[in-house]
C-alpha cells in the first residue's frame, strides 16, 4: 500500500503543477465511442464534480451532442458506499464530508457511461484514485447486476505511470481519455 500512497502523492503534485483548462475538443474521442456503441434510447452519463485540479469534466454539459443525455453525480453514502443521483447544470448542490459538491435532491440513476476521475493510470487502463476505494467498490458491485456499462477514466496525459500496482479489488477501465486522445 505504501507504493500506491507514493504514486498518489507524486501525481497529485504533478496535476497541481501542470493543470490546464481543456477545450471542448477534448471530448471528441468520447463522442465517437458513444456513437459506436449507440443505442436508440437516452444515455445516462455519470460525471464527477471536479476538484483538486481534476480535468474539468463539466465542460461536457455545453456540447450539443450531449444535450439530450441524462447526467448524474456521485453521492457518498455510509459504509464507504457511493451511488449516482440525477443532476442538471444549475441544480442545487451540497458539500459532502470530503468538500466535494454532490446533488441535494437524491433521485438515483443507473449509469450506462461513467466518467471516472483518477490520479494516475497506466497503459493497461488501471487507475489509482484517492485511496478510499469508492469507485472500485461501486464498479465491481454494479457490474454484477448491470452488464452494460462503459467506464472511461478522465485524465491529463502527464498522469500516465509506467505500471501501476493493482490488486483484486482494483477496477480496470474500458478506456482512458486524455487531451491527446483515447487509450483503448
Amino acid at each position: 500500500m505504501d507504493k500506491k500512497r507514493l504514486i498518489r502523492e507524486k501525481y497529485f503534485l504533478k496535476r497541481k503543477k501542470f493543470f490546464f483548462e481543456i477545450k471542448q475538443s477534448y471530448f471528441k474521442p468520447l463522442i465517437n465511442i458513444i456513437k459506436k456503441k449507440n443505442t436508440k434510447r437516452k444515455k445516462n452519463i455519470s460525471l464527477y464534480y471536479p476538484s483538486n485540479f481534476e480535468v474539468n469534466i463539466l465542460k461536457i454539459l455545453d456540447i450539443n451532442f450531449f444535450k439530450n443525455f441524462n447526467f448524474s453525480l456521485p453521492i457518498i453514502k455510509k459504509k464507504q458506499e457511493m451511488q449516482f443521483c440525477r443532476w442538471k447544470k444549475g441544480d442545487i448542490l451540497q458539500i459532502n464530508k470530503f468538500g466535494i459538491p454532490e446533488p441535494k435532491i437524491l433521485k438515483k440513476i443507473n449509469p450506462e457511461v461513467i466518467l471516472v476521475p483518477l490520479l494516475a493510470f497506466d497503459k493497461n487502463k488501471n487507475r489509482i484514485g484517492y485511496g478510499r476505494g469508492y469507485y472500485d467498490k461501486f464498479l465491481n458491485t454494479y457490474l454484477k447486476k448491470h452488464k452494460k456499462l462503459l467506464t472511461v477514466g478522465i485524465a491529463f496525459s502527464f498522469q500516465k505511470h509506467h505500471n501501476l500496482p493493482v490488486d483484486k479489488r482494483d477496477f480496470k477501465l474500458d478506456y482512458i481519455l486524455t487531451e491527446k486522445g483515447i487509450i483503448l
